[in-house]
Formats: structure tokens, C-alpha cells, sequence
């Protein structure tokens, strides 16, 4: 997400960083650094300046002083609405963040929300709900819950599976999308990494290509466990680690990718003893497949005790 749109609040450092966003586009670099860091001096608090900022001498080949203005962006808005966190991040040799900032995930699908469906299905061929349609081939669901519904993609493939259908997700205008295709009869608007288990029940919950934005599962895993019907199924993408990659990987597409060793492990722990991992293309990026994993899981240990575990686990 870029820097341009969100004003200093000062017109003219707002028009020594159109000049310096100049610069760059023509190629000086150095120029634009020196004019922004200037500019900056008066409005030391702009996060989206020192975003920018940050990417610009990424370009130039400082990875120090990029990761130094990313901080400089993260301090001055906490929230971390433009991903600075994460841009920081991918410049260490051992990136640590565990989640996408919430504020960042909802402006980036608010401001994606219009266009989401073409550019996702017709010009990146996205396959994540028709791969988990066909991994569930054949079976019919009381009441379902669609995690991440988006603008209800999934939500259109399993409609015709399930008595009730009902969607969470964080960002209004994706929600907005969803209504507006009729298919849902419940849609609420939830962070899912603060989700708490409630009295609902659920005989199916999806997450088609979400927890690439959570990064570690353990907690929305438990959720998912508590929130299971007896005899439930868990069936969810997830974006493919590569080998000699960590079990929980941030790429530069600030998307996370998972091993499969990682993902048996946080299953088992949630309670899960039946688990499937079929490996497919979920989608193409410049061109390029991403290798992904299917998953459906199912057979909870300890079926009567599940609320309690699951609570546990998704609130810890």
C-alpha cells in the first residue's frame, strides 16, 4: 500500500513529497531520500512519509535505513495501517511478526472490495473455494460458517450444500459485496484473530485462501475446534511452504506460507485426528502458480470437553 492519499496534514511538506515522488519516478533516488527526509524534520509523526520513505531506500539498496523508517512509520501509527511492520520485517534475515496487522488487512480488502471478484477469478484464476468444493465432494452441512467470507466466493460454492450459511469478515466493503449476492443469511463484521467462542455450532467452517493473512493458526485453530458441531469439518487453503523454508513463512507478497509438518502439528493440538492435505494450484501470480495445500479436518479428540479446550487454546 503506498504512501500517496494520505496527507501530512501540512500543505507544503504535501507538496515537497509530491516533488520528491517525482524524483523517484524518475529515477533519482537520492534526490527524493533527501527531500522527503527534510520535509519529514517538520511532520516527524507522518507515518505514511516515513513509509514511503522506507521504500525508497529499499530501492537504493540500504536495507538499514529502510527498516529504520518503517520503525519510524510503526511508532507514529501503532495500528500499522499501511504494513510498515511487515515491510520491516521481510528486510531481516528472521522476520517476526505472526499476523498481519489488522488495520493494514482491513484498508488493503476495503480499498479491493470493487474489483476484488474480476481481478481474483478471471485474471488471477483463483481455484480456492472450487479445490475445497471438491475435497468435500458428496456431503451436505446443517449450519456453516465461511471465515474471511470476503465478498462471498466461497460463500457461492457451498450455498447449495447448506442449510444455513453465515460469514465473518473484517473489512466493511468486502462484507458490503457479500450482501449484496443474497447467498448468505448471516454476515457479521469480526477480526478473526480476536474471534471468541460463543453458543453457536457450526457442522462446517471454511476459510477459502484467509489464514495466509493470519500467519500462526494455533489461536483461530482453537477457535475452530470450539466452535465445531459434534461430527464437524474444518476445510481451509493455505498457501504452500517451499522446502528449506521456515514452518511459518512471511514472502514478500506479505502473505504467509505454511509447511505441512507445521500444519499437522497445530491440528493435532486443537484436537483434530482425521487430517487430510491434498497439495494443488490455488491461484497465478505474474504468471506463476501458487502451490498450496487443501485441508479438511475433522474427528475431534474429546468431543464432549471441546468448549472448554478449545476456549483455551483460542484465548491464550
Amino acid at each position: 500500500m503506498a504512501a500517496r492519499g494520505f496527507s501530512s496534514g501540512d500543505l507544503i511538506v504535501d507538496r515537497r513529497f509530491d516533488f520528491a515522488e517525482g524524483l523517484a519516478l524518475g529515477g533519482d533516488l537520492t534526490a527524493a531520500i533527501e527531500v522527503l527526509g527534510d520535509a519529514l524534520d517538520q511532520v516527524p509523526g507522518w507515518a505514511a512519509g516515513w513509509y514511503r520513505l522506507g521504500e525508497w531506500h529499499a530501492a537504493a539498496g540500504d536495507p538499514d535505513r529502510a527498516a529504520a523508517a518503517w520503525d519510524r512509520a510503526l511508532a507514529a501509527d501503532p495500528q500499522d495501517l499501511l504494513g510498515a511492520g511487515l515491510k520491516r520485517d521481510l528486510m531481516r534475515a528472521a522476520p517476526v511478526a505472526e499476523a498481519m496487522p489488522a488495520a493494514f488487512v482491513e484498508a488493503l480488502f476495503d480499498d479491493y472490495a470493487p474489483r476484488f471478484d474480476l481481478s481474483l477469478v478471471e485474471r488471477l484464476d483463483y481455484r480456492a473455494p472450487e479445490l475445497l468444493r471438491q475435497a468435500l465432494a458428496g456431503r451436505r452441512f446443517g449450519r456453516a460458517m465461511d471465515l474471511g467470507c470476503g465478498t462471498g466466493l466461497a460463500g457461492e460454492a457451498f450455498r447449495d450444500r447448506c442449510d444455513r450459511l453465515e460469514g465473518v469478515d473484517l473489512s466493511a466493503g468486502m462484507l458490503a459485496q457479500a450482501e449484496a449476492k443474497g447467498i448468505y443469511d448471516r454476515l457479521e463484521k469480526h477480526d478473526l484473530a480476536a474471534l471468541e467462542i460463543g453458543a453457536a455450532r457450526y457442522d462446517l467452517i471454511l476459510a477459502a485462501d484467509v489464514f495466509v493473512y493470519l500467519g500462526a493458526l494455533e489461536r483461530i485453530l482453537g477457535w475452530c475446534a470450539g466452535s465445531l458441531a459434534p461430527g464437524g469439518v474444518l476445510a481451509f487453503t493455505v498457501e504452500a511452504a517451499a522446502a528449506g523454508e521456515a514452518p511459518l513463512t512471511l514472502r514478500e507478497s506479505r502473505r504467509f506460507a505454511h509447511a505441512p509438518a507445521y500444519l499437522h502439528a497445530v491440528l493435532a493440538a486443537a484436537g483434530f485426528r482425521s487430517v487430510r492435505l491434498g497439495r494443488a494450484v490455488l491461484r497465478t501470480d505474474r504468471g506463476a502458480g501458487i502451490e498450496g495445500f487443501v485441508v479438511t479436518a475433522s474427528d475431534l479428540a474429546q468431543a464432549a470437553d471441546r468448549q472448554g479446550d478449545g476456549e483455551g487454546m483460542a484465548l491464550a
